[in-house]
């Protein structure tokens, strides 16, 4: 099969979160099936071009309708990691990606537009016609629509399968968008049933026209699709995906199993298995070492993530004091795609903290530093507001680390506790909480922590029972596969 994912992100080259190592991750098992997959991404400024190689233009003069003109794109090729990847570079005075980072500008809407316009018109000029176009959150909504009301002539057998990974960003603007798009008809394209935004007047919201247009629909884990169509974990995209029920539903994430190996990482300074855990504390020395934290006999609790109110900083916040009080080490790689209150209070704790010996807080996210913590922490923390997947628990797992996390999301998919679940005794692998309060995130923690302390036997076989779970791509590819098939044939 013949497949053309279109993303803002695909890791190592383009990462700002779990997106782009969904994407890789997916791709690459894909491909070991023995399909080809090809990834459209923009040409960011700050792409990792150590991370891509044989990097050079493959197709010089394309020529993007934009409003009444067109901007003329340059597209490159790159290997990334082994994935195949086109990179599209626009030549425009708006600089759509010429910028310090992927997101968080006031014209985002506009550059993405930008984006799928492009992508779509780079997929006819190149005559690629591909089984199935995967598009990838708001940032790519707008391709199933300009595939179905704009490009159907040159581009009618296109099946499109579209994957929400985050139903809280959603690109809303106005109608604009479709002026630049070369759309036009408002009144048509802002209709409650197209793109027409439920609680903005006038608004047009790409991620709403991704899953009215698509041929599926999915969200990242089975818990969290429940969520979006009965709860409020879809943002409002409720009524849309209700009645697009037939062709939605939850596929859990996986991990690239080879990008986050204990046995072969090469961030890693000690490699170890699930038969040599014991050789994980030589990398929690590592860890120590490198943060300048003191010699201590006690566990090493660890946040790596995002700092945002998504992910539930005020709990990560008690958490760190809960560690210190009750004789554990913290270590927070929190990264800051933003300046504002949150990132603003944890450089002011990182000020605060700067002499005590068993806490560290690196402001701003390092691949092979998140690796390195991964590998020696004893405990992850994950208590997160809401969570379509949870791929920090799935990643810590591989290394034995035990995960502490709130119920909700892919992480009830995941995540089951020790002392109260109902699954088998050899199945349960973490620490789970439900409310949103300090003292929920105490009930668990504090179970590990003295799991930790007096019952070390217990709690290695814990670990154990962490890495001995499967969550690999091997199954979701399998769904995926699925997916593609029923869609062709329908």
């Amino acid at each position: 099969m013949y497949v053309v994912m279109v993303t803002a992100e695909c890791a190592p080259a383009a990462k700002a979160g779990g997106l782009g190592d969904v994407v890789s991750g997916l791709a690459r098992e894909l491909e070991v099936r023995g399909n080809t997959v090809e990834i459209i991404l923009p040409k960011y400024a700050s792409l990792k071009y150590s991370e891509i190689s044989g990097f050079a233009p493959s197709y010089h003069d394309l020529w993007v309708p934009w409003y009444g003109e067109a901007v003329r794109c340059t597209v490159w090729f790159g290997d990334a990691a082994g994935r195949k990847c086109f990179f599209i570079e626009p030549h425009s005075a708006a600089d759509f990606f010429g910028r310090e980072r992927a997101y968080g500008y006031a014209d985002d809407a506009e550059r993405f537009a930008f984006f799928s316009k492009a992508a779509v018109e780079f997929m006819v000029q190149a005559n690629k016609h591909p089984d199935i176009i995967h598009c990838h959150d708001w940032q790519t909504g707008l391709i199933p629509v300009l595939l179905h009301e704009q490009y159907a002539g040159v581009m009618a057998d296109q099946k499109v399968c579209y994957t929400v990974h985050n139903f809280r960003h959603q690109g809303t603007s106005d109608e604009q968008i479709l002026w630049a798009t070369q759309l036009g008809h408002p009144d048509y394209f802002l209709d409650e049933d197209r793109l027409g935004d439920d609680f903005r007047y006038r608004g047009l919201n790409p991620m709403k026209g991704g899953i009215v247009y698509s041929d599926f629909v999915n969200t990242v884990s089975p818990s969290h699709a429940e969520e979006a169509l009965y709860g409020d974990g879809g943002f409002g995209l409720g009524r849309s995906l209700k009645e697009h029920q037939a062709k939605f539903r939850g596929v859990l994430n996986g991990v690239d199993c080879d990008a986050w190996s204990p046995e072969t990482d090469m961030h890693v300074p000690t490699h170890f298995s699930v038969d040599t855990i014991e050789r994980k504390r030589d990398n929690k020395e590592a860890v120590r070492e490198r943060f300048w934290l003191g010699k201590s006999r006690g566990p090493l609790v660890a946040y790596i993530g995002r700092l945002d109110e998504q992910k539930g900083m005020h709990l990560v916040h008690h958490a760190l004091f809960y560690t210190l009080e009750h004789g554990g080490q913290f270590v927070l790689m929190g990264d800051a795609h933003y300046h504002g209150g949150i990132t603003d209070h944890f450089w002011h704790l990182k000020d605060y903290l700067n002499d005590n010996p068993d806490c560290h807080l690196e402001i701003g996210y390092r691949e092979d530093l998140a690796h390195l913590i991964y590998a020696g922490a004893d405990l992850l923390v994950v208590p997160s507001m809401f969570e379509p997947c949870g791929l920090a628990p799935l990643i810590g797992m591989r290394y034995g680390t035990v995960p502490v996390v709130r119920a909700t999301g892919g992480m009830i998919d995941t995540v089951f506790d020790r002392d109260h679940s109902r699954h088998p005794l050899a199945e349960r692998n973490g620490f789970v909480f439900h409310h949103t309060d300090n003292q929920a995130i105490e009930s668990a923690l504090g179970r590990a922590l003295r799991l930790w302390f007096a019952q070390p036997g217990e709690f290695r076989a814990l670990a154990a029972a962490c890495m001995r779970a499967d969550y690999s791509w091997a199954r979701p590819a399998t769904e995926y596969l699925g997916i593609y098939r029923n869609v062709r044939l329908g």
